[in-house]
């Protein structure tokens, strides 16, 4: 049973999403939800299913989206300019051209792209690619945005521009589902987030949840074993010249530890990245 919806401040909603290749669950009962007003990180490795699982949500949700797969641009032999009148059917006279012109033109600067640029679309690079896509989208001035590894091929500075009008279109009341691999991307843009592994949905959550203070202090010292001797039973795990230790306060704990002549080398509260909850998702699952 699939569905996907604008209910119940639910922008996409599936239950059980399931699509198979013969013997292979590519996508294997998926339950996503997509609220209004989510920067929504889709996450997996290369092959986890979430490319089919962001074509199967094109063919579900309602028309009013736009959507960045894979493929940019539809017409390689045209200009951007050109790829971009193409989705924009106001109709041809003088008046409807020029407001047309004028979207194209905020569209293409928006993204860094040049509006007088006549090239095709075939000898643009893959960043240059992804930058029309994002133009395209904002042609439509969608409610929703479905987007697959929208940064893919662009430079440390266009990552980060892309990134900011992402946020600019979220701020303004666009729901954006992101498709990405990459942690880091994710962690600095999205409000919630879901992972996919092997075609099921492992872990889905709000971001500041998953994030939230441990209440572990991390501390790191070459004299390992002097510390879980003076802490006992407070220490709650080891790697390395790093222990985990539950205390409420930092700078009381370093001072007892520096007292008892501990080599205390780092010391601090203890925050899991986004890396650490996907790699103990991926243990657990």
């Amino acid at each position: 049973m699939t569905s996907a919806a604008l209910t119940n401040g639910h922008v996409i909603r599936t239950r059980a999403l399931t699509k198979r290749y013969g013997e292979l669950r590519a996508v294997d009962g998926v339950d996503l939800e997509v609220r209004a007003g989510d920067v929504y990180g889709f996450l997996g490795a290369n092959g986890s299913g979430k490319t089919t699982t962001v074509r199967m949500l094109l063919g579900l949700v309602l028309p009013r989206i736009g959507s960045l797969v894979e493929s940019p641009a539809a017409y390689p032999h045209l200009s951007g300019s050109a790829n971009l009148a193409l989705l924009d059917a106001t109709g041809s006279d003088r008046s409807r051209r020029e407001a047309r012109r004028t979207k194209i033109v905020y569209a293409l600067e928006q993204v860094g792209l040049d509006p007088v640029d006549r090239r095709p679309v075939r000898t643009y690079s893959q960043g240059m690619r992804q930058r029309l896509g994002i133009a395209a989208v904002l042609m439509r001035r969608a409610p929703l945005l479905i987007l697959d590894e929208p940064s893919n091929g662009l430079d440390p500075e266009g990552i980060q521009e892309i990134r900011r009008l992402l946020l600019e279109l979220n701020a303004q009341g666009t729901t954006i589902f992101l498709s990405s691999h990459l942690l880091a991307e994710v962690e600095q843009m999205c409000t919630r987030v879901g992972v996919l592994r092997r075609g099921r949905l492992i872990l889905q959550e709000q971001l500041d949840s998953l994030l939230q203070p441990t209440g572990l202090v991390a501390v790191r010292t070459r004299d390992v074993d002097q510390c879980i001797t003076l802490l006992g039973p407070v220490v709650a795990s080891v790697a390395g010249d790093r222990l985990l230790v539950r205390a409420k306060d930092p700078a009381r704990l370093n001072a007892y530890l520096v007292g008892e002549r501990v080599r205390v080398d780092e010391i601090g509260p203890y925050r899991r990245t986004l890396e650490d909850v996907v790699l103990e998702a991926e243990a657990r699952a």
